[in-house]
């Protein structure tokens, strides 16, 4: 495994990254479904149709728990997310899954990998005799399951046990990295990454969850339904999650943005992920004021360097279904 940490610009056309923090949670039973749909932001009745969703599990006041990705594999609803926030999601819905007919665990005994870049669906198509794609993002090969991630750069999810992996990593002709570059492409692609500190912070129009499908408006009741709706309808959010890069900027996890007015600097905002390549070129995924735009001087605090502004592949202001 490559131990290097490439820039965005300096990704090869095809490489894997091996998710060893990448985790999810399972749900099983007849009233899955049921009971999952009066717990996150997304409908999952459409699951069915669509394959691959996008959503948020909130508590009651409308903050957000988890950002996950949903699909289903072996008849179990799976959502996919960093290792960092299944702990307390997990007790959720295990607080209110035994008034339903649902067994709801820590998904056991499978174990993930990625592969992404420009010739990403190329590779793929040697390995496997079926590629998923926007039309079918998930595809079932024997015991794999196979997941397409659109976006600015092609991902594909390969999630199996870890001998099936380890047969797939052998036919790898090229680099694999580790889940600093999985975490540098959700910071690019502007995918909500939440660490333990930031669990129950944020409302998830802050996470942008609205502008990458990941909120229904139209699916009825769920666990914060309320807080969100009344921000999308009455316009009180006042937060947006952004895509900030530097140049050798040493940023972690928890620090706090600055904005310069006029000769001073007042707080802006935190760094919820940091991501920093051997080229010292630095990529931060934050949240700010959603009205902050390109001319505002930004720095982490107390830092000299300054912070620019990237653009987003979808509009924060987009409206969800």
């Amino acid at each position: 495994m490559n131990s290097n940490l490439p820039s965005y610009n300096e990704l090869p056309d095809v490489f894997a990254i091996a998710l060893n923090s990448f985790k999810a949670i399972s749900l099983t039973g007849e009233e899955q479904a049921k009971y999952l749909q009066g717990q996150v932001t997304c409908d999952v009745n459409s699951l069915a149709q669509e394959k691959l969703l996008t959503g948020a599990h909130c508590n009651a006041k409308g903050k957000v728990f988890s950002a996950f990705r949903l699909i289903e594999r072996n008849s179990a609803y799976l959502l996919l997310q960093p290792a960092s926030s299944i702990e307390q999601s997990l007790a959720e819905l295990k607080k209110f899954g035994v008034f339903a007919k649902v067994e709801i665990s820590q998904a056991k005994d499978i174990d993930y990998l990625a592969i992404a870049g420009s010739k990403a669906a190329e590779k793929m198509a040697e390995l496997f005799t079926q590629v998923p794609d926007t039309l079918t993002p998930v595809i079932q090969e024997q015991d794999t399951t196979l997941v397409y991630i659109a976006g600015e750069m092609s991902r594909y999810l390969i999630i199996d046990n870890a001998d099936n992996l380890a047969k797939v990593s052998a036919k790898f002709d090229f680099p694999t990295f580790n889940d600093n570059v999985w975490q540098l492409l959700e910071i690019s692609e502007g995918f909500p990454i939440l660490s333990k500190q930031y669990i129950a912070e944020y409302v998830p129009q802050m996470l942008n969850l609205q502008a990458i499908n990941g909120i229904s408006f139209t699916k009825g009741c769920y666990l914060g339904q309320e807080t969100v709706a009344r921000m999308q309808y009455l316009g009180k959010n006042k937060r947006a999650l952004f895509a900030l890069t530097g140049n050798a900027v040493n940023a972690n996890t928890g620090d706090v943005i600055e904005k310069k007015l006029g000769e001073n600097w007042r707080k802006a905002g935190d760094v919820l992920a940091a991501y920093q390549a051997d080229d010292k070129q630095t990529y931060i995924q934050a949240i700010l004021a959603n009205d902050v735009d390109a001319s505002t001087e930004l720095r982490i605090k107390e830092h000299h360097m300054g912070l620019i502004i990237s653009t987003l592949p979808y509009n924060i202001s987009a409206d969800a279904e």
